[in-house]
């Protein structure tokens, strides 16, 4: 199983922990802007969870990986990204980047 992890700069990110393989990173820009960092990992325990740092303060929750929609393949996963980011005529764009070292 394979789930989409966000990041919001200025908001939280998330943290790639145990139980999770990161494979593909992309930052989602709107109007040039980045808006947002995503990356698509793979799900390599149920009971994962998933950290969530809230930026500026020392608010963190671990959050159980059930409470994440998960896609059968990486393909599907990266499909729903670009539907959740594309609106209409917009400009948006997804730009591949390295995944962050550990």
């Amino acid at each position: 199983m394979y789930v989409i992890l966000t990041s919001k700069p200025g908001q939280f990110r998330t943290e790639i922990g145990a139980g999770l393989k990161p494979l593909d990173a992309y930052d989602y820009l709107f109007y040039g802007q980045k808006k947002a960092h995503f990356v698509i990992a793979e799900l390599l325990e149920d009971r994962t969870r998933i950290r969530v740092i809230e930026d500026g303060s020392e608010i963190v929750n671990d959050v159980p990986s059930k409470f994440l929609e998960k896609f059968e393949s990486r393909e599907r996963a990266f499909r729903e990204l670009e539907h959740l980011t594309t609106f209409g005529h917009m400009e948006t764009s997804l730009r591949k980047t390295a995944i962050a070292a550990r």
